[in-house]
C-alpha cells in the first residue's frame, strides 16, 4: 500500500486534525522541478484540518544574485556576517521567492500570507567582530500567527527579522524554524532539503533519540555532511523545547512528504523527543491487528496459523510492538507453571522494520518477563528462523523431550517437525 492510499492516511487523521505543522524548505527546493508536487502534499495536509506555517530559506538565490550583479555574499545562511551588501542580496532574494511561493499556494488553492512575525534583535558583537545585519531569532508574533492558522491561511515567513524600530536583519532560516515550531507548540517540525535525512557515514539514520543526536553532534560533528548539520542541531534545539517529532527529508523525493508523515518506515529521519517506541500486551481489540500484522508469514508457514478466538483465549501472553502507536511486530510468552518453562512463540517483525533490532528487543523483552516469573527456561520452536535464534539470541537446540507434555501432544500432531530451542535463564 502506497502511504498517499486513504487507508493508510485515515488512522493518522484523529491524531493530526487541528494540530500545527512547520515546514521549513531550503531555498534550492523552491525552485526544484518536484517544488509543484510539495504544494500539492501541502494541499492534502490543509484538507485534513492539519494547520501549516512554511519556512523557506534563501541562500541558494542569495548566491545566484550575489553572481548576477558580481557580488560576493559575505554569508549565505544567515549565520556570519551580514553586511549591507549581502542583506540588501538577502531581501531581493527572499521578496522574490515569497512571491513565488505565494503563487504556487494559489495555483493550488490555498491562502497564505507573507508575515512579519519573526521578531529580530541584532546579533551584534561576538569575539571582538561585529556581525552587523545578521539577526537573532528573539520571539513570534505567536497571536499573529495563531489568528492567521485559526482562518486556515499559512503563514508564509522568510528568512528575515525585524526589530521594534522596524529595521530588517538576516536570520537563519533553520533556527526561525525551530523558535516556531517551540512557540506554536508545533506537533511536527519538518527540513525539507536536499539531502535524504541525518546521513552519517554514508547511513541514514531513520529514527534517532534526540539525546543519541545531541551526543552525536557534540562528539562527532564531522560524521555528519555540513549542509545538514545546522538542521541536526536545531532539531535537538526544538526537541528539547518539547515539539515531540523532528524530520529531516529529501524534498525532490515525490509523495516524499506525505510519505515521511503517513508511514512508519518514512523517507527520511525522525528525531524524536519522547516516547516513541513501546511493548505493550495486546487487548482484545488488537486481535485483527495481530492476524493483519502476521498473516504473510502464515501464509508462508514461517508461524503457525492461529484463529481469533485461540487468541482471544490466551490474549494476556501476547505482546505488541508499536511505532507511534501503530504495530510492527509482536511476540507471544505461553507459560508452563508445572515444568517451570515459558515458550517464545509468535514473534514476528514486519518486513518494513527489519535490521533495526526489534526482534532481539522482542526476545529480551520475553525472557525479562520469565525471569520475573521465575521460570528456569524458555523454549521456542522454529522452521525457519532458528539460525538465528541460536545466532543472535542465545538459543541452543534441544529435542521434542525438552517440551511440556501437553506442547509435546501439539508438536507431534502439527507435522511441522519445528526445530525445538531451548535457554537457560539464571
Amino acid at each position: 500500500m502506497k502511504p498517499t492510499d486513504l487507508r493508510g492516511i485515515l488512522r493518522y487523521i484523529p491524531r493530526y486534525r487541528e494540530k500545527t505543522f512547520v515546514v521549513a524548505v531550503d531555498g534550492s527546493i523552491v525552485t526544484d522541478d518536484n517544488f509543484a508536487n510539495l504544494l500539492l502534499d501541502l494541499a492534502v495536509l490543509r484538507s485534513l484540518n492539519i494547520r501549516i506555517v512554511l519556512v523557506h530559506g534563501a541562500a541558494e538565490q542569495i548566491r545566484a544574485l550575489g553572481v548576477e550583479r558580481g557580488i560576493t555574499p559575505s554569508n549565505l545562511d544567515g549565520t556570519g556576517i551580514t553586511d549591507a551588501d549581502t542583506l540588501n542580496l538577502a531581501l531581493t532574494a527572499a521578496n522574490r521567492l515569497t512571491h513565488e511561493i505565494l503563487e504556487g499556494l494559489a495555483a493550488n488553492d490555498l491562502r497564505a500570507v507573507s508575515t512579519n512575525a519573526v521578531i529580530a534583535h541584532p546579533l551584534g558583537i561576538l569575539g571582538g567582530v561585529d556581525h552587523q545585519f545578521t539577526g537573532k531569532v528573539e520571539r513570534m508574533d505567536v497571536e499573529f500567527l495563531q489568528s492567521l492558522l485559526a482562518q486556515g491561511i499559512i503563514p508564509v515567513v522568510p528568512p528575515l527579522g525585524f526589530d521594534g524600530d522596524g529595521k530588517t536583519y538576516r536570520v537563519n532560516s533553520d533556527a526561525v524554524a525551530a523558535s516556531l515550531a517551540d512557540q506554536l507548540r508545533a506537533m511536527k517540525l519538518v527540513y525539507v532539503t536536499g539531502n535524504d535525512g541525518l546521513v552519517r557515514q554514508g547511513r541514514l539514520l531513520r529514527q534517532v533519540p534526540v539525546a543519541d543526536l545531541k551526543q552525536l553532534i557534540a562528539q562527532s560533528p564531522a560524521d555528519l555532511p555540513p549542509e545538514v548539520l545546522s538542521k541536526a542541531r536545531f532539531a535537538v534545539t526544538a526537541c528539547e523545547a518539547g515539539v515531540p517529532r523532528v524530520h529531516v527529508i529529501n524534498g525532490r523525493v515525490d509523495e516524499g512528504l506525505l510519505a515521511e508523515i503517513f508511514s512508519n518506515e518514512g523517507v527520511g529521519t525522525m528525531v524524536y523527543a519522547n516516547e516513541y517506541q513501546q511493548i505493550r500486551r495486546a487487548l482484545k481489540k488488537d486481535i485483527r491487528s495481530l492476524l493483519q500484522l502476521t498473516k504473510n508469514s502464515v501464509a508462508s508457514a514461517e508461524l503457525v496459523k492461529r484463529t481469533r478466538p485461540a487468541i482471544e483465549k490466551q490474549i494476556g501472553d501476547y505482546y505488541l510492538f508499536e511505532i507511534d502507536k501503530n504495530p510492527v511486530a509482536c511476540v507471544a510468552l505461553h507459560v508452563y507453571p508445572e515444568q517451570n518453562k515459558g515458550e517464545l512463540a509468535f514473534l514476528f517483525v514486519n518486513a518494513s522494520h527489519e535490521n533495526q533490532g526489534i526482534g532481539s528487543k522482542l526476545v529480551q523483552f520475553v525472557e525479562n518477563k520469565a525471569r520475573e516469573l521465575g521460570l528456569s527456561e524458555l523454549i521456542t520452536l522454529s522452521t525457519q528462523a532458528f539460525t538465528w535464534f541460536q545466532g543472535k539470541a542465545g538459543f541452543v537446540e534441544g529435542s521434542p523431550d525438552d517440551l511440556p507434555s501437553g506442547r509435546r501432544e501439539r508438536y507431534d500432531s502439527s507435522g511441522r517437525h519445528s526445530k525445538v530451542l531451548i535457554k537457560k535463564l539464571r
